[in-house]
């Protein structure tokens, strides 16, 4: 038994925040922004959205793109770092706006921005074992409410979106091969230690980077772990249709892309007009290559992201 994404969906709140508009927040540049990340505009949640929102409206875009009833779901898995509150999980909140009254299982998955491949490997697996037939898989994010926006060096990078795929076993293979991979020792790089102790936040809880660590430690993690589904799969770079990487930064996109001997052309970018919108970067830029035709039937499509913790990972799909 298989697992194949037969739907995929994407939502983005209505508030564009360009770099131009960051320029009277901080002390910045829309140059500065671009030459460092790629990013020209990013999405804001309004005060009224909450994940779980962002998330239905992905959900209910990748159901309907797979030709399903909602009821026929029997996983949901929403990765998030930005969940509604402690608890309940977000996804069971979204499965009770969807209506999904009969649901296997429904929870949360934090690995930050390596979410989403550890979340769709997860599902994968689930189906694989026979546990589950039709899974609900989003990345769902509101990132700008865990901001100093007096940071320049974190607020001008972060965005808010959704993604979400429906994936369903199969007999033939969809997702040939998933590698997950975690090391705590790294997590001074990339936190936020805030948390909630007799009724209060202590710490501080917004994200703090270093980002010239993230990005030599991204960069190599992200290498090897492409490379290790390719050998494991007697594949190479050449042999991938498409790369949808998480969109954190265009330079780390760019510099795994040479390490591997890829084409940007064969690389999926959303990064200029999403940011990076942690768990929910792959499957907004999945969608988007979806929607639009790059994506095609029988093509070899390799995820990889790498998240705080530090986490990250890869997964191999034929489509």
């Amino acid at each position: 038994m298989y697992s194949r994404i037969i739907g995929t969906g994407s939502y983005l709140p209505e508030k564009v925040l360009t770099n131009f508009d960051l320029e009277k927040l901080v002390d910045t540049t829309h140059d500065w922004i671009f030459s460092r990340s790629g990013i020209v505009e990013r999405h804001i949640a309004a005060d009224s959205e909450l994940t779980s929102d962002l998330a239905l409206q992905a959900s209910l875009r990748a159901i309907a793109a797979a030709g399903i009833g909602a009821d026929e779901i029997d996983l949901v898995i929403v990765a998030t770092t930005s969940p509604d509150q402690v608890f309940p999980s977000t996804a069971c909140i979204l499965q009770d706006k969807l209506g999904i009254r009969n649901c296997g299982a429904a929870f949360d998955l934090q690995a930050v921005c390596g979410g989403f491949v550890y979340a769709l490997t997860t599902a994968d697996l689930f189906i694989r074992a026979g546990r589950a037939k039709t899974a609900l898989v989003v990345g769902a994010e509101v990132l700008s409410r865990m901001l100093d926006w007096s940071d320049r060096s974190t607020c001008v990078l972060f965005g808010d979106g959704a993604g979400a795929v429906v994936l369903r076993a199969s007999g033939r293979p969809g997702i040939v091969a998933g590698k997950l991979h975690a090391d705590g020792s790294h997590r001074g790089l990339l936190q936020a230690d805030g948390n909630i102790r007799n009724g209060e936040v202590q710490g501080d809880p917004f994200i703090k980077m270093d980002g010239k660590g993230v990005f030599k430690f991204a960069v190599k993690v992200l290498s090897e772990v492409v490379e290790e589904v390719l050998e494991e799969n007697n594949l190479q770079g050449s042999d991938i249709s498409w790369l949808v990487p998480h969109q954190a930064n265009i330079r780390i996109m760019e510099a795994t892309a040479k390490k591997l001997g890829l084409s940007m052309d064969n690389v999926v970018v959303t990064v200029a007009h999403h940011g990076n919108t942690s768990a929910a970067s792959i499957p907004l830029a999945l969608d988007t290559a979806v929607r639009d035709g790059r994506i095609k039937a029988g093509q070899n499509i390799l995820l990889e992201a790498v998240g705080g913790g530090f986490t990250w990972g890869a997964v191999l799909m034929e489509w």
